[in-house]
């Protein structure tokens, strides 16, 4: 963990991961049994993940983002606050159509690329990049699918992705909505009130910009719109019937690579695009970071870590629904924090499935490790790997928002909104499935 941290020369974090699951394996703490049973959990939500990445270098690929921050900075109609809420809104729905890393991916150049054309300032622009990272990371709790570790989580409690977000997107709007408002209450001041789209400009064809205050651009500008707004009803009929297949029990990660292989085809024909420049640019590490992650953590669930933490907590969690969800996403929160999130909410869904608990109350905690996995860790940038990128992103780009910064803002936010997520949680399912 350590290692992927620092990420000494940019070190992909697939290979520590990778190196510390040899030397798991080697030290016969994780069996080749093991093994097979880690392929089968972890397999499918990569493959889902990556058919997911795929749609989004698509629409990359034919402007679909640079399109969009023109779209978002016409609206915003000269208002640094407009601006704000629709960055907001980009982020959630950037996630909610893709995933949380995807989301940072996409979201984060086209922020700095509107950004430092509006000519702001970097403390001007802290509260859009910050506020954005934030939303785009703890998106990923109302559904499963826009989160690799949530997918594996799933398969380990055996829960199905329709229940998921059945129980669980409503609180996790709520919770979003809820962090939203905290975020704008401490930036409200530094969040410019007009800002200068006179002078933006951005590349939507080859050698053509588009301006969003000269009319005669508009003409460019609805050029791409229904090519546009047509992939996009696609990608989300193709998010739709990951549910639909999901409930009905058809391969999740399958309905996703056919909607992926569909939108490659689309581009083919329409515009002459050869899906083969996507291979290079596919982020395969994924698979291999997920891979190497699992077995280390289930070496640490075979040689009795989850017995340490069952021994401890199953008298809490049998308690009551709302000790029990409570605790534990405050504890897997902590985990996360120190540990990443990646392995600190496999363990805690491995602990839950040896404590005996009944079936209500086991998907409760769970999606309370879900809400501690998604929302809680941001305290520190070490949360997630979202957050890694993010400031991975910045860097590139020679803008600093320092470590204290970011805990200065996250320490005031985020804790109350893991409480009144979790505690939304309790009362959504109390009022619905009790």
């Amino acid at each position: 963990m350590i290692m992927i941290f620092i990420r000494p020369k940019n070190m992909n974090e697939a290979i520590p991961a990778s190196i510390g699951a040899v030397i798991v394996f080697l030290s016969g703490s994780v069996s080749t049994a093991d093994l097979v049973d880690i392929s089968s959990k972890v397999t499918g939500a990569a493959i889902t993940i990556i058919a997911t990445i795929v749609m989004a270098i698509v629409l990359e690929s034919i402007g679909f983002f640079s399109w969009t921050a023109a779209l978002m900075l016409k609206v915003s109609k000269g208002s640094g606050v407009r601006l704000y809420w629709y960055t907001l809104l980009l982020c959630f729905l950037m996630t909610l159509f893709f995933n949380n890393d995807g989301s940072i991916l996409i979201t984060t150049p086209i922020l700095i690329l509107t950004l430092k054309n509006l000519g702001l300032k970097v403390r001007q622009m802290i509260p859009y990049l910050l506020s954005g990272a934030l939303i785009a990371t703890a998106s990923s709790a109302p559904i499963g699918v826009s989160n690799i570790v949530n997918l594996i989580a799933l398969k380990i409690i055996g829960m199905d992705l329709y229940m998921q977000t059945e129980m669980m997107f409503v609180p996790g709007v709520l919770g979003l909505v809820f962090l939203s408002l905290l975020l704008y209450m401490i930036f409200k001041k530094e969040i410019p009130q007009q800002i200068s789209p006179h002078s933006y400009c951005i590349p939507l064809q080859k050698n053509r910009l588009y301006h969003p205050l000269q009319k005669n651009s508009d003409v460019l500008f609805n050029e791409k719109k229904k090519l546009m707004i047509n992939m996009l009803i696609f990608v989300f009929i193709v998010r739709i019937s990951l549910f639909v297949a999901s409930y009905l029990g058809i391969s999740v990660s399958l309905v996703a690579v056919l909607g992926s292989i569909i939108l490659l085809i689309w581009r083919w024909v329409y515009l002459k695009i050869n899906p083969k420049d996507v291979i290079g640019k596919i982020p395969w590490h994924i698979l291999i970071f997920a891979f190497g992650m699992y077995v280390i953590i289930y070496g640490l669930h075979n040689i009795g870590l989850t017995n340490l933490l069952l021994v401890h907590l199953k008298s809490i969690v049998n308690d009551s629904l709302f000790h029990a969800s409570l605790t534990m996403g405050v504890i897997t929160s902590v985990l996360s924090n120190i540990f990443n999130n990646h392995p600190a909410l496999m363990i805690s869904t491995l602990a839950l499935t040896e404590m005996g608990l009944d079936p209500l109350i086991m998907k409760t905690v769970y999606l309370a490790n879900i809400i501690g996995s998604d929302i809680g860790s941001l305290i520190l940038p070490i949360g997630t790997l979202a957050t890694l990128i993010w400031m991975h992103i910045l860097k590139n780009n020679k803008i600093q928002i320092p470590w204290m910064e970011y805990i200065k803002v996250t320490i005031l936010v985020i804790p109350p909104t893991l409480i009144f997520t979790l505690i939304s949680l309790y009362l959504w399912l109390l009022l619905v499935f009790v």
